[in-house]
């Protein structure tokens, strides 16, 4: 009896057990579909933080730009115009100089000398010429009374005169004599700066010498040679015709300005090589910016787009189907906005269709955005400013 007691004890405790779990497991099923009848939470919407700037109205001058390099308006090789030793060089290399400034001097002994030859010799027939003119005059009166025949006062007419032809002759010979004396001190034959010499003194020196004493460069003002497209040629020409054209001139790397000038003239052909055209233009170059042989770039402003949208650069993106700009809403959501951009420079791009000027448009954090993204403004960028056009514009 106690061993069916104890069986009937243990199948009572099993089914107990067997009622707990179920119990559980309906309380779990219960609340897992609870939780499954509930609306879902949804997460609060981001923002991408992105910098703005606004679209604005201004002047835009519209530039050429061209490689070119400096050349000096004038550039002197100064040789030596007669033989001889050169005594001295009067100049300190890089200096700058005058015209007539003495430069340098040759031995001027062996052409003093000439000159002093030469003029003895017309004293010599200064005198004979003299004394042929009164041999001339006695002929003369003695024709008169028929004691000199008439052949004989022509013979001394003829004479004087030759003398008088060889008196000349030394007038000439001393002005050359005179001349090479004077070229025998060296002098500048413009204002500009002195190179490095190319003879020292003690040095025999030719007037046939190819290499000569030094060269002298005008820097002030100096000129810039540079070249643009054929198809620039008609804005060039229009406006020329409005009046003088500035010039601005840039590094080789087109960041620092160097200086400003103005259009002298554009070459009167085109290289039919590369279809180019060559212009000249001048620079005051009063701080030596311009060296002859440096390449810059030369921006020359031939029009002023006026009133024109503006935005910076870096807001306009490409896409497939063209350019546009994400454009922030009044609702924080941005939109792309098509646009057309007839001229990008200097950081500034000029939107011609597309913006009517006011408008805030993404500058920075295009990457995550696309049309209808929620973003904040976490900042203003500087439009960049339109440099100002050179004086005398």
């Amino acid at each position: 009896m106690s061993d069916r007691k104890a069986g009937l004890r243990g199948a009572g405790l099993a089914m107990l057990a067997v009622c707990l779990l179920a119990l559980l497991g309906g309380g779990w099923l219960l609340l897992a579909r609870s939780r499954a009848d509930e609306p879902a939470s949804q997460p609060a919407p981001t923002s991408v933080p992105v910098t703005a700037a606004e679209a604005t109205r201004r002047d835009v001058p519209v530039n050429l730009t061209g490689i070119g390099n400096v050349q000096a308006l004038n550039s002197v090789l100064v040789r030596a115009r007669v033989d001889g030793t050169l005594d001295s060089l009067n100049f300190t290399e890089g200096q700058e100089v005058k015209q007539g400034d003495l430069l340098a001097v040759i031995d001027p002994r062996p052409y003093k000398a000439t000159l002093d030859q030469a003029q003895a010799k017309k004293a010599q027939d200064e005198a004979q010429l003299e004394n042929a003119k009164l041999d001339l005059a006695r002929y003369t009166s003695l024709a008169r009374s028929q004691f000199a025949s008439r052949q004989s006062v022509d013979t001394q007419q003829a004479m004087v005169n030759q003398l008088a032809a060889t008196v000349q002759g030394d007038d000439a010979t001393i002005e050359a004599a005179a001349l090479n004396l004077s070229f025998t001190h060296v002098t500048a034959p413009l204002d500009g700066r002195a190179g490095l010499r190319q003879v020292d003194p003690g040095n025999l020196i030719h007037a046939t010498d190819t290499t000569g004493l030094v060269t002298i460069t005008q820097l002030h003002p100096i000129a810039v040679v540079f070249t643009l497209p054929e198809q620039d040629l008609p804005q060039v020409e229009d406006g020329m015709r409005a009046g003088t054209l500035p010039v601005l001139a840039y590094d080789s790397r087109d960041r620092a300005k160097l200086a400003e000038g103005k259009l002298l003239t554009p070459d009167n052909t085109i290289d039919t090589t590369t279809g180019t055209f060559r212009l000249k233009a001048i620079f005051p170059n009063p701080d030596d910016r311009l060296w002859p042989g440096q390449f810059v770039t030369v921006r020359v402003q031939v029009a002023t787009d006026h009133n024109v949208v503006t935005v910076p650069s870096q807001a306009v993106q490409r896409g497939q189907d063209g350019l546009f700009v994400f454009v922030v809403k009044p609702d924080s959501t941005v939109a792309v906005q098509p646009v057309e951009m007839p001229l990008d420079e200097d950081g500034t791009a000029v939107v011609a269709k597309g913006l009517s000027g006011g408008e805030q448009v993404v500058v920075n954090g295009q990457s995550r955005l696309s049309n209808g993204t929620r973003v904040s403004a976490n900042g203003s960028a500087p439009v960049p400013s339109t440099p100002a056009p050179p004086s005398g514009t």
